[in-house]
């Protein structure tokens, strides 16, 4: 593989792949396709060697300007998507337009191109929620918002086109991933950037006790890599970081690195369907000689300390349509501070 596609490649994991690959394969180029939606950001990529990191602004969901960014390319990892399960109760279309008609656009370029490697990026939520145990690759999907739904209907379209067409697909479902560079509505890098201005951290009331898996960013790269070049076309792989906690306790780890105490908290109404626990299995990606590297301390303290000494990176982001976003979301956290 020395020529690879990576799509939505300047988001939060789709980026940090890129620079994986980068520095972890002297001979490989990088297509970089990113659509540069509110969540892209090239300051995620800027230090990629222009030699080898090659970024062309696109959309998936643009059959023509995909095929075009394909072409000449051993293998396509897709992150690009709509991730934000807030957003997609606000509103549903646009991660239909991504996540559905975009993967259906990788495919058929795939087919009429013989791609070697298609590998789709998709998430533990597509399973639903579990109160005991963990999902394997072969327990039946049950999505319960329209972003997980999204990510579904994805993936069974990528497996669809293995059976049908032959398609060499592959599909990883990560759990809840952290690390640097990522977009600040997602409730890591929001508690950790509002903590460092002692601004209110809007904690779901009734979900404070909900239980979300933490895999750090550059362990769920190593196995969507490791996948991609040893899974077999048509398997789903699983990539855990066996790291449950609490959001309650999530929070108050974050308060804690950041020398704030829980005064900061405050109760917002909780969002519809709320799942209450993602667990999954990741004994076959660890079958083929991956795991987790990274420990839940160090890499809580190695993100939270990235925030606080790059404010630069992120300060730019909550303004404007982030700003206007977050007003909407936390209407009652307004309520509560005005």
């Amino acid at each position: 593989m020395k020529r690879i596609l990576v799509t939505g490649g300047a988001g939060f994991i789709g980026s940090a792949f890129v620079r994986y690959l980068l520095r972890t394969y002297p001979d490989v180029h990088v297509v970089n396709y990113d659509k540069m939606t509110y969540a892209g950001n090239l300051d995620n990529v800027k230090e990629c060697p222009p030699d080898r990191h090659t970024f062309v602004r696109g959309d998936i969901a643009d059959a023509t300007a995909l095929g075009a960014a394909m072409e000449g390319c051993d293998a396509v990892v897709n992150f690009a998507a709509e991730t934000h399960v807030d957003r997609s109760i606000m509103g549903a279309t646009e991660f239909l337009r991504t996540n559905v008609d975009g993967v259906y656009n990788i495919m058929e370029a795939a087919k009429r191109l013989g791609t070697a490697r298609v590998l789709l990026v998709s998430t533990d939520e597509v399973y639903g929620s579990i109160d005991t145990g963990s999902f394997k690759e072969t327990d039946p999907i049950n999505p319960r918002n329209p972003y997980s739904a999204a990510k579904a209907g994805g993936e069974l379209l990528g497996r669809s086109y293995f059976t049908t067409f032959g398609v060499p697909v592959i599909i990883t479902r990560g759990s809840n991933t952290y690390g640097p560079y990522q977009y600040p509505e997602k409730v890591l890098p929001l508690f950790a950037t509002n903590a460092i201005d002692g601004q209110p951290l809007p904690l779901y009331e009734g979900g404070e006790h909900n239980v979300r898996d933490w895999l750090y960013v550059d362990d769920h790269c190593r196995g969507i890599d490791l996948a991609l070049r040893e899974g077999r076309p048509g398997e789903v792989y699983n990539v855990a970081g066996g790291n449950e906690r609490e959001n309650i306790e999530l929070t108050r780890r974050i308060l804690e690195l950041t020398g704030r105490d829980e005064s900061l908290i405050r109760f917002v109404p909780d969002r519809p369907g709320h799942d209450r626990r993602y667990s999954i299995d990741a004994s076959k990606l660890r079958a083929l000689g991956w795991c987790p590297r990274m420990d839940w301390d160090e890499g809580m303290a190695l993100t939270i300390r990235w925030y606080q000494e790059n404010e630069w990176w992120w300060r730019k982001i909550k303004t404007g349509e982030y700003l206007e976003y977050y007003k909407r979301q936390y209407a009652a956290l307004s309520a509560i501070t005005e």
